[in-house]
């Protein structure tokens, strides 16, 4: 078995949504994210997204996890180091 996970998307039941509620705007973002990095969307996605936009999602990430990951944060859960 590999060291990550994306269990979340497999047990969630509830409401996948935006705009209702923080708990579930938290969800939701878990949710599209863990379906988002599934292996299969992935191959077939990549290749069809601009220079451009693998830039902005790639900076985008990396400034969230700047901003609330510390070092030791980034490499344990990120990096799995």
């Amino acid at each position: 078995m590999g060291i990550h996970s994306h269990n979340f998307v497999e047990t969630y039941t509830g409401l996948v949504g935006f705009g209702l509620d923080r708990e579930t705007d938290g969800y939701t973002i878990q949710y599209y994210l863990q379906k988002f990095s599934d292996d299969t969307l992935m191959e077939k996605l990549i290749g069809r997204l601009s220079d451009e936009e693998l830039s902005e999602i790639f900076f985008m990430i990396t400034k969230i996890m700047k901003k609330h990951l510390s070092e030791q944060e980034y490499h344990l859960l990120f990096l799995k180091d």
